[in-house]
């Protein structure tokens, strides 16, 4: 049975402030539903993604800014980073790691541009959203076999 990541629930204070930033990356807009009772739910969802992420009132019970390992993933890290700063986005530079495996966390051993031999899956960016909500965007241009 095929079974399909269709939404992120992430932890946010403000949630109009949230839905401004996401937006303004270029995330469509989906939906912003109030129910009588205060309860909200806005989801988005990013440029080609088949997964949406959901935040509002009353939506999760976790710390606000407490996600994180959160990925996007892109055929240009360098033109992806450049597009989140444009619009916005405290974004990182871009970054390899030092292991050559994946982005350690607490972003160590981070090295400063892309991977040598820009070989897939190794070239990062990350970037917070207003609460804290760690991003990491990731550079694939081939993917692994059977994936």
């Amino acid at each position: 049975m095929d079974m399909k990541l269709e939404v992120v629930v992430i932890p946010v204070a403000d949630v109009d402030r949230s839905k401004s930033f996401y937006t303004a990356l270029g995330w469509r807009l989906d939906a912003d539903v109030v129910a009588d009772d205060g309860f909200r739910v806005v989801q988005l969802t990013p440029p080609g993604s088949a997964c949406s992420v959901i935040f509002g009132d009353g939506v999760s019970s976790a710390e606000p800014g407490s996600a994180e390992g959160l990925h996007l993933v892109v055929s240009d890290i360098e033109a992806a980073q450049a597009e989140l700063a444009r619009n916005g986005a405290a974004v990182s530079e871009v970054f390899h790691d030092a292991g050559g495996v994946f982005h350690h966390a607490d972003r160590k051993d981070r090295l400063p541009g892309p991977s040598p031999e820009r070989q897939s899956y190794g070239s990062f960016a990350s970037f917070i959203d207003p609460d804290g909500n760690d991003w990491t965007v990731q550079e694939i241009t081939e993917r692994l076999p059977g994936r």
